[in-house]
């Protein structure tokens, strides 16, 4: 593995959640995979469980980390090539991830979509100058459209608590909110749950929140949220703005928000979420804590989904 940007570079996907499960039960059994190896940790924006759960996947690994928020700590860097440098830039991104690249062996970097300008940031901009500049393998730790290492935990955890000799039916529910949040968790979602082909997979959200095809793929859609969760077994339940109407909150129903009475249209299903997740508007408490939620469980295995990611790009060092 180069770098790991999306489910692309990680084409088998039931290998990889095996793998992560493995570092679950035996967390040190690579110790030395990383041993006088660095990763750098770029943020501009902030981060919770992808900044902490990096940094002990990589420990476990014989690996140090170096976390640099750039967005209050550094440099304000001019993304595009060829720019006349006279406004509020700084410094060229050709310059700094080089530089970087002269100091770590593995490159993490995390940024948000500007939900104004929807090619922009479906270019992905930000994190490709990194991959062009930097000269090391660089790892998603999400970008404008997608958040690989999320999804991959999150599919750790439906491999995890599936036990049943049958595809388990899927649904990622949009839900209500009060910002216009960005897609790529659902886009990710979307992606594995797609590309790994183990689950049922379905999609509910209002109209006008429909994911952008390449994302969606070959998910059942539909509108109706009482619809999709007839008989299944695990619930994604996620917040994202329009795609079409870019950035823009088209519906703020209410109804859609998760509860337990919604739930026993289910079979007893999981209810997961990526986190920071907002009570009583996205799921309610009586759901989140509850059990049928695995939402810590879920955060706990972005440790492990990292953890199996790194061993691969160590590996190819």
């Amino acid at each position: 593995m180069k770098h790991f940007l999306s489910v692309q570079d990680a084409p088998d996907v039931d290998t990889i959640i095996q793998e992560a499960l493995a570092y679950k039960q035996s967390p040190r059994k690579d110790g030395g995979l990383g041993e006088g190896k660095t990763m750098g940790l770029l943020f501009l924006n902030p981060s919770l469980r992808t900044r902490i759960s990096t940094q002990i996947a990589a420990r476990n690994l014989g690996m140090e980390t170096i976390v640099f928020n750039v967005d209050k700590e550094g440099w304000q860097l001019e993304f595009h090539d060829g720019a006349i440098m006279n406004g509020s830039t700084v410094e060229h991104v050709k310059e700094a991830a080089a530089v970087i690249g002269q100091y770590v062996q593995v490159l993490g970097i995390r940024t948000f979509p500007g939900l104004v300008n929807r090619e922009d940031d479906y270019s992905e901009l930000y994190i490709r100058q990194f991959v062009k500049y930097a000269g090391v393998p660089v790892v998603s730790l999400e970008s404008a459209t997608v958040h690989p290492l999320q999804s991959l935990a999150d599919a750790v955890t439906i491999r995890e608590c599936w036990k049943e000799n049958r595809k388990p039916r899927v649904v990622m529910t949009w839900a209500p909110h009060v910002k216009a949040l960005p897609q790529a968790v659902p886009n990710s979602f979307a992606q594995w749950m797609n590309a790994w082909g183990a689950v049922d997979f379905v999609i509910a959200h209002p109209k006008g929140y429909e994911l952008h095809p390449d994302f969606a793929g070959k998910a059942t859609v539909v509108h109706n949220q009482n619809e999709a969760l007839k008989g299944a077994d695990f619930v994604y339940v996620k917040n994202w703005s329009s795609y079409q109407q870019y950035g823009k909150i088209v519906s703020q129903d209410s109804s859609w928000m998760m509860t337990a009475q919604k739930l026993t249209q289910t079979r007893q299903a999981k209810v997961m979420h990526c986190l920071p997740v907002r009570r009583n508007l996205v799921i309610a408490d009586e759901v989140l804590d509850g059990p049928q939620s695995v939402v810590i469980q879920e955060a706990g295995n972005r440790v492990w989904a990292a953890q199996a990611v790194l061993s691969r790009i160590l590996r190819e060092l």
